[in-house]
Formats: structure tokens, C-alpha cells, sequence
């Protein structure tokens, strides 16, 4: 750290900036975040395995009382909770006359078509067959076997995340006109951090992990911009567990064992033929201070400020990766 005291927690979570650097006067990264070093860890992420499973939303937000609807890869998709509260999947139009089963209605974990009556329990129904889906308390999962094309998983590839007791999550979900890799690329340039987004990130540096994942995580000393010279130092930790996620993990400074995790999930084309592509960042903070139980009392309340400062930033992102696809999509894309 350059411009704040320390990442190391203490007594109090703020620090005061030593020397305040003006945007244009901070150190350039451009050196850093080289084109190659970004595209082979991107690439190597890709190579890892997804088992299928793409995001679809936070879980709170499928209830026992009426689905949800979504698209993934240009499939229609219908959500919903049975009667012992688990999570359903399947088409989202109904097998006798195609409605809508987003718009249906569910009474006692079955879904009823507001058409004419068919109930879906979660299981066949001639040509409807339910796809896989898993809620890991959340994120809510969908496996698409015919659309991934890779050797199925049982359950996502899921990331370490703080004890449920012991934080707080908040989900929020943008879109844009790219594809997922343009989303994962982003995030794997932590570089970009003062500069694109000064109204939150001062003093980044960054250097590669040292061991065997060194060519897979990027580890990253940041304060986040509170007010005037006051910030808070972190040292966060960014990895790619699967082709289309990124987490970021905070291992050091306060809210240590947070999780920050970018999960990008395709669309679809939209009319122009454009691909559209869904990123949901579920933001997991926990800390060691005892007023933080204070905090989880108050998750009503704080998590629309969660999801406020992650929607934030990702009117930056969106914009890095739509306009990465543009100039992949129409070969000026450097390298």
C-alpha cells in the first residue's frame, strides 16, 4: 500500500491517506495489465469446467407463491419452489398450448398454467422434461446440458464463502450487449480499478500469487474511497473457478472473508443478432467485529446499499465489456 497506513485490520476500519494523489498524477498500469497476461488467464479459465450450470438469480428472489421467469442461451426458462421448498426448472412454455408458465401461478409447490389448468409437479410431462437446478442459498442454478455440451456435475462448482450465520448477501444483476467472456476478461483486469472507477478504488497494486496458482489468481491491495482522505485498505484475492465466474475474496484488512462473486451468463441474441449476456454479482461480507451481528439484524436495510455500490460500478464494467465484444466482434480488438 502507498497511499494508506495499512490492510491489516484494525481497532478501527478507516484510514487517512498519506499523500492524496490527484487521477491524473497516479501511478499507470497500462504496463502491468498486459493483453497476454489477461487473454491466458481468460483462456484458462475457459478451460476449466462449468458442469452445465449457469446462473440465473438470487435465490431469495424465487419464492413458494408464484415463479419466475428467465432466459439462458436463448432457452425459456420457468423457476419454482415445490412443496418441500426446493427448487424447480423447466421450459417456460406450457406443453399443451405454449403459455407463459412465468405468468402461472403455484399452489402447494405445483405449477399451474393460467391457460387452462395443466399442473407441472417438476417432473415429465410428454415433450416437457424439467432441466436440473440447484440453490446454494444464494444463487439460484440451472443446468443446461444441450447448451454447456461439457460432462455433467452433480451440483455447481462453487467457491469458499463466509459462514451463513456469520454475513450478509446482496445480489444484483445487470446486463449488456457481449458475451461472457467479455464479462470474465473485466474482472480479470483488476488493473483497471483506480482509473475507471476513482469514486471507489485509490492506491491499487497488483501482482500475481506466488506457488501453484500463480498463473491463475491475481492478488490485489486496494482502498476503497469512504470520504475526503478516509479509505479502507484491503488485500483481495481474484480467481476464475469456472469458465464463466470470477470471485474476488478479501483475505486481508477489514471484512476479511468477504466474497465478491461475478457470475456472467449468456442471453441470447437480441434483435439485432447482437449477443446479450447477464452478469449477477452476489456480494457476501462478513467481518470479525462484534457490531457486525448489529449489521446482520439491519440486511433489510443494508442490502439495497449493497446492491446500489455493486450497480455502480458495474455501469463502468458493462461498458468495458460490451465494448470489448465490439472490437473483438469487428477485428480491432488489439492483439
Amino acid at each position: 500500500m502507498t497511499g494508506a497506513r495499512s490492510a491489516r485490520p484494525g481497532r478501527y476500519p478507516l484510514r487517512l491517506r498519506r499523500r492524496p494523489v490527484a487521477w491524473e498524477d497516479q501511478r499507470p498500469t497500462w504496463r502491468e495489465a498486459r493483453p497476454a497476461v489477461i487473454a491466458a488467464a481468460l483462456k484458462r479459465a475457459q478451460a476449466r469446467p462449468s458442469g452445465n450450470w449457469y446462473v440465473v438469480g438470487a435465490s431469495r428472489r424465487i419464492r413458494d407463491d408464484r415463479p419466475v421467469g428467465r432466459t439462458v442461451a436463448g432457452r425459456e426458462i420457468v423457476l419454482w419452489r415445490g412443496a418441500d421448498g426446493d427448487l424447480r426448472a423447466g421450459p417456460g412454455a406450457c406443453p399443451h398450448l405454449g403459455a407463459p408458465l412465468k405468468d402461472s401461478r403455484v399452489r402447494c409447490g405445483t405449477l399451474v398454467c393460467h391457460w387452462h389448468g395443466l399442473a407441472l409437479d417438476g417432473r415429465a410431462f410428454g415433450d416437457w422434461q424439467p432441466w436440473p437446478a440447484y440453490d446454494d442459498g444464494v444463487l439460484a442454478w440451472v443446468r443446461l446440458d444441450d447448451v454447456g455440451g461439457e460432462e455433467a456435475l452433480a451440483q455447481p462448482v462453487l467457491p469458499p464463502r463466509p459462514d451463513p450465520a456469520r454475513s450478509v448477501a446482496a445480489v444484483v444483476t445487470t446486463s449488456g450487449t457481449c458475451e461472457p467472456e467479455d464479462v470474465v476478461a473485466n474482472r480479470l483486469d483488476p488493473w483497471h480499478g483506480a482509473w475507471f472507477h476513482p469514486y471507489s478504488f485509490v492506491d491499487l497494486t497488483v501482482a500475481p500469487l506466488t506457488g501453484d496458482e500463480q498463473d491463475d489468481a491475481f492478488t490485489v491491495d486496494v482502498s476503497f474511497k469512504v470520504a475526503g482522505r478516509a479509505v479502507v485498505p484491503v488485500r483481495a484475492v481474484f480467481t476464475a473457478p469456472e469458465p464463466r465466474t470470477v470471485v474476488m475474496h478479501i483475505t486481508r484488512g477489514e471484512g476479511a472473508g468477504s466474497v465478491v462473486e461475478t457470475h456472467a451468463t449468456p442471453l441470447g441474441p437480441d434483435r439485432a443478432g447482437r449477443p446479450r449476456t447477464a452478469v449477477v454479482e452476489a456480494v457476501i461480507a462478513t467481518s470479525h467485529r462484534p457490531g457486525f451481528l448489529v449489521a446482520q439484524g439491519a440486511a433489510p436495510a443494508l442490502r439495497p446499499v449493497m446492491r446500489a455500490a455493486a450497480a455502480r460500478l458495474w455501469r463502468d464494467d458493462i461498458a468495458y465489456a460490451e465494448r470489448r465484444w465490439n472490437l473483438r466482434s469487428t477485428g480491432r480488438f488489439p492483439g
